[in-house]
C-alpha cells in the first residue's frame, strides 16, 4: 500500500458507523438489522489463475483492509446477444480454482458471494449482456433451458462450498423483464439446491424495472450512476451526485421494503471516472484522486441510509502485485483509494483530506 501518493494525513480518529432503526414494517425492522456487507468484487478471467499463489497472495491482502465479505465472479459465454447456447470458454474460471478460492477467503475470515456472470464472445457492435433477448417464444425457452443448466451448476458449488449468498443474475436487463421465468423457474429451483441468502444484480439503469425482487432476500444494484458531467470534477460536486441517486434510490425502495446490496461499484482512476463510470475503453488521463474522491463520496454518502446493507467494489485483481499510480483500472490496488477503502472498513477516518 503506497501512502506516499496521499499525502500528509493530517490525523487519524475512531470512526464508527451506526445504522438506524426501520420503519414500523416487520420485515423492513429485520432488514435494519442486518450487519453491513464491507465487500468487494474479485475477478479473473483464466482458467486457473483462482488457484495460483498470487491469487492467495492477493486474498491475503484484501483481508487486510477490513473486507469482510469477498464476491467471486465467474464467467460464461454466448456468440452474440441472440444466441441461444450459453457455454464456458476458455476464460471460464475451472471449477477447482473456484472452489480453492472460496476456501481461501473462508480461511482468511471472509464470508462469500459467488456470482456468475455471461458475457457476449463478440461484441462489436457495441452490445453486452444487457441486450441479451429474443423476438420468438421457442428462442427464449432454448435459452431458458440452457441458463438453468447454468445458474444451477453454481449454485449447488455454492452450497457444497458454504456460500453464504449467491447472485442468480447479472445484469440481464432484457431478460429479467421476463418475470415468470425468474419467478417460477430459476428462483423457486435455486432454492430447491442451495440453502444460504440470494439476490439479482441489477445494472443501475434496470433496477427500477425487475418484477422479481420480493422472491429474493436482497435487491442488487451494478451501481455505475454518473455523477456529474464535468471531467476532473471537485469532491463536492462528486457527493452532490451521490446525494441526488441515493435519494431517488431511497423513495423507491420505499416502494419494495427490502434490504438494498451494491453487488458492483466502482470507478476507474481517469478523469472520466465520474461521469462514465460503467466506461472500461474510454482514454484520458490517469488520475489517482479522482477514483479516491469516488470513493469517499460513495462511502460517505450510502452510509447514513438504513437501507443500504452493504457495498462492493470493482474490483480486486487476483495478484498482490496489481494497481499502482500509473494505472487507471477499476481496482483500487497500490492507490489512495485502497487507503480510503481501508480506513472506512476498518472504522478509521483519515482526518483534513477533504475539507
Amino acid at each position: 500500500m503506497h501512502r506516499s501518493s496521499l499525502g500528509v494525513v493530517v490525523g487519524i480518529v475512531g470512526f464508527t458507523l451506526f445504522f438506524l432503526a426501520g420503519t414500523a414494517s416487520k420485515v423492513y425492522a429485520q432488514a435494519t438489522q442486518l450487519a453491513f456487507q464491507k465487500g468487494m468484487c474479485y475477478a479473473a478471467w483464466e482458467k486457473e489463475r483462482y488457484g495460483s499463489k498470487n491469487s492467495d497472495k492477493a486474498l491475503e491482502k484484501l483481508s487486510q483492509t477490513g473486507t469482510e465479505w469477498v464476491q467471486i465472479v465467474t464467467t460464461y459465454y454466448q456468440d452474440t446477444y441472440n444466441s441461444t447456447k450459453i457455454f464456458p470458454g476458455p476464460k471460464t474460471p475451472s471449477d477447482k480454482s473456484l472452489i480453492h478460492a472460496i476456501k481461501q477467503a473462508k480461511s482468511l475470515g471472509m464470508k462469500v458471494m459467488l456470482k456468475p456472470h455471461i458475457d457476449l464472445v463478440d461484441e462489436s457492435n457495441g452490445l453486452f449482456r444487457a441486450d441479451i433477448g429474443f423476438q420468438n417464444e421457442e428462442d427464449w425457452q432454448k435459452s431458458f433451458s440452457q441458463y438453468r443448466d447454468f445458474i444451477l451448476h453454481y449454485a449447488k458449488l455454492a452450497e457444497k462450498t458454504g456460500v453464504e449468498l449467491f447472485c442468480v443474475g447479472t445484469e440481464l436487463a432484457f431478460a429479467s423483464a421476463q418475470t415468470s421465468f425468474w419467478q417460477e423457474d430459476i428462483i423457486p429451483k435455486v432454492r430447491e439446491v442451495y440453502s444460504g441468502e440470494i439476490t439479482y444484480a441489477a445494472n443501475w439503469d434496470e433496477y427500477q424495472k425487475v418484477g422479481f425482487w420480493q422472491e429474493l432476500d436482497y435487491v442488487g444494484i451494478d451501481a455505475y450512476f454518473p455523477l456529474t458531467q464535468k471531467k476532473n470534477p471537485e469532491y463536492e460536486e462528486i457527493k452532490a451526485g451521490w446525494i441526488k441517486w441515493a435519494y431517488e434510490i431511497q423513495v423507491w425502495q420505499e416502494t419494495v421494503n427490502k434490504p438494498i446490496i451494491f453487488t458492483e461499484i466502482g470507478y476507474r482512476s481517469c478523469e472520466f471516472a465520474a461521469t462514465r463510470p460503467w466506461e472500461y475503453s474510454f482514454g484520458g488521463e490517469v488520475h489517482l484522486e479522482i477514483q479516491e474522491a469516488c470513493y469517499k463520496a460513495a462511502l460517505e454518502v450510502l452510509s447514513a441510509y438504513d437501507w443500504c446493507k452493504g457495498l462492493y467494489w470493482w474490483y480486486w485483481k487476483p495478484s498482490p502485485y496489481a494497481g499502482g499510480p500509473s494505472n487507471r483500472d477499476f481496482i483500487p490496488q497500490n492507490k489512495p483509494a485502497e487507503i480510503v477503502l481501508t480506513s472506512w472498513y476498518k472504522g478509521i477516518l483519515l482526518a483534513g483530506l477533504y475539507q
